[in-house]
């Protein structure tokens, strides 16, 4: 199209003489003054216009126009009345203690091998129990007699029963700095556990106060408990499979609602952990005299709920600037991103909040609600998360799944624990890494972190190195003389080895197969053996693992063997570590036990054990 001047622009376009097409790239007011308020007022001088816009966009079309006024609620709550661990009897649910704490306490090790270790908790408890004596007696006799009837065990360097503690300089030092000097309070506490026993047997000073002894001690004892929670019974620790297992239940009409949780291990515990076992319909016998569910019916005005960068219903007033959706830049995949998004910019005042307050350690269900809105109309409203349990297109949210692979009727109820809102731990005391290692056909528990016979943890490589020094001296300290290699025959270039040696914090577990079972394997402890130099002995001592975690059988009375499930080891390993935990409950309550974490390894890894292998000879040195 050619291009022409327009002359008397003006008169043309009074005129139209000419027809044009007009666009406006931005449109907006332009105030001549400083003075805003009557912009922001927002006055409307044709209201008919605004309702035929509303009809244009179709407004006036949609069926969520209704606002709710009134909101009743039909639901039920029962209260968790039992707990069973993995391998403990049934017994009453304890709700004053946090729920992580019941579930995750260990015992102290305060024993290994049969010799004395944790000396930190040694002294603590021996410095308590000689603060709390001085109440009936402060003569310095008592506290002298104590000390000599319970003293701190005192290592021997030249034993090597006491290898554990005199190979690492550290624990060598806070045990003979305190031996014989210092009151051992488990000793004591071990004395107590019998009820024949008292704690003024062999101490001269207390004769004539016997009965004030026996009310301080316990006292002694209430204050351990109340301090370490310690275990009664069988833990819900599952040691072959690295998680914590237990089961809950409430009354449910004339039955029990069995919940269970068999993969824990996470430190927090919430509805997630839960799901409902069908086959079980008690745990345990029935309780004739267990509260029913109390059915409560609630009528309250909803509120809308709300959150920080909500977009406002009163389009002149501004969103909080917190979150700011227009700062989400999601990518193609990220749908959970743009769900976000238009929940929050689409959606968002479709929500309401009828609260109500549900007690810890209570199970919820809704029955159902009514709604009324603004028109006078009234809805009966059904859980979301209702239908098959294995309906893959139900939505829910915060209800627990059923156990079982068969198609049940979903379970829309609550589960809110007394789980503790806050847990504070502890450096870790224990850390043990789960590798595999397929060159070797076989996974390695490293010892990473281990806990000396002082209370301290230490560097595992760092403390086997110790160790085998440790040996070794003594083995020199025997022969009279370093011991010295055999000499390569003359002229030879290589060396035939049995086998390569690995770091003795490196214990193995071996793939067996499960007796009666020829596809299954599980991986058992094994233990390498301590070959050193010039030793004699026909048979070498095995290996031992230092930490608890690896520990499990070592203790009893014969010895038992340690199995491990072999899916718990996945390719890229598993990382299991014990510290102390710490939390507060109501009243101010303060609870203190001995927890295990497990987390993803960071993949597989080689030892470099290698067995009927061909080594060079070096040079002769000139």
């Amino acid at each position: 199209m050619p291009f022409s001047i327009t002359r008397n622009l003006g008169s043309v376009i009074a005129k139209k003489s000419r027809p044009a097409i007009t666009i406006w790239n931005r449109l907006e007011g332009r105030p001549r003054a400083e003075n805003f308020d009557r912009a922001l007022r927002a006055e409307v001088r044709d209201a008919l216009w605004m309702l035929t816009r509303q009809w244009q966009m179709g407004e006036f079309q949609g069926d969520d126009a209704g606002s709710p006024i009134d909101v009743r609620v039909h639901l039920e709550t029962t209260k968790l009345q039992k707990y069973q661990a993995v391998l403990g009897p049934v017994e009453p649910f304890d709700d004053q203690i946090p729920l992580e704490a019941h579930v995750e306490r260990m015992a102290v090790p305060i024993e290994q091998g049969g010799h004395e270790i944790a000396l930190d908790l040694r002294l603590l408890l021996g410095r308590q129990w000689l603060k709390l004596i001085r109440t009936v007696s402060p003569a310095p006799l008592v506290a002298e007699q104590f000390i000599g009837r319970y003293p701190i065990h005192l290592p021997d360097p030249r034993d090597l029963d006491d290898a554990s503690t005199c190979a690492h300089p550290e624990a060598w030092s806070s045990f003979t700095a305190v031996a014989t000097r210092r009151m051992d309070g488990v000793k004591l506490l071990d004395h107590l556990a019998s009820a024949a026993n008292h704690a003024y047997d062999g101490i001269p000073a207390l004769v004539g106060m016997e009965g004030q002894v026996d009310v301080v001690a316990e006292r002694f004892v209430r204050w351990f408990r109340r301090v370490f929670h310690q275990p009664e019974g069988p833990g819900a620790w599952q040691k072959e499979r690295l998680e914590y297992q237990f089961a809950v239940s409430a009354p449910y009409g004339e039955v029990e609602k069995v919940l269970v949780a068999e993969e824990y291990y996470q430190g927090h515990l919430d509805w997630y952990n839960f799901d409902v076992d069908p086959a079980r319909s008690t745990l345990g016998d029935v309780d004739p005299a267990a509260v029913p569910p109390k059915p409560h019916t609630l009528s309250m005005l909803p509120t809308q709920a709300t959150f920080n960068g909500m977009p406002n219903t009163r389009w002149w007033r501004f969103e909080d600037s917190r979150t700011n959706f227009g700062d989400i830049k999601p990518d193609t995949t990220d749908l959970a991103k743009l769900l976000l998004i238009e929940f929050g910019l689409v959606f968002a005042n479709d929500w309401f909040v009828v609260p109500f307050t549900v007690p810890a350690a209570t199970i919820a269900e809704i029955q159902g609600m009514a709604v009324t809105n603004v028109f006078g109309e009234r809805t009966w409203v059904e859980a979301a998360g209702r239908g098959d349990d294995d309906d893959w297109q139900r939505w829910a949210m915060f209800l627990v799944s059923i156990r079982g692979k068969g198609h049940e009727p979903a379970d829309r109820s609550l589960v809110l624990p007394p789980a503790a809102r806050q847990v504070l731990e502890g450096r870790p005391l224990e850390q043990v890494m789960l590798g595999r290692d397929e060159m070797a056909n076989m996974v390695w528990g490293i010892e990473q972190t281990i806990a000396l016979p002082s209370g301290d943890p230490a560097n595992g490589r760092e403390a086997a190195e110790q160790t085998r020094v440790f040996y070794e001296a003594d083995l020199e300290r025997r022969l009279g003389a370093p011991p010295e290699p055999l000499p390569p025959a003359e002229g030879a270039k290589i060396r035939y080895k049995v086998m390569s040696s690995v770091p003795e914090n490196w214990i193995p577990l071996i793939p067996v197969h499960v007796a009666g079972n020829n596809r299954e394997v599980q991986l058992q402890r094994a233990a390498m053996l301590r070959i050193m130099e010039g030793d004699t002995a026909p048979t070498p001592d095995p290996v031992r693992p230092r930490t608890s975690l690896l520990r499990p059988g070592l203790e009893d009375t014969p010895q038992t063997g340690y199995l491990l499930h072999e899916e718990e080891v996945p390719r890229a390993g598993t990382v299991v570590s014990t510290s102390f935990q710490r939390t507060r409950w109501n009243a101010g309550r303060t609870f203190v036990w001995l927890g295990v974490r497990k987390q993803t390894g960071r993949g597989e890894g080689s030892s470099g054990l290698a067995f009927d292998y061909l080594a060079d000879v070096p040079p002769p040195k000139d």
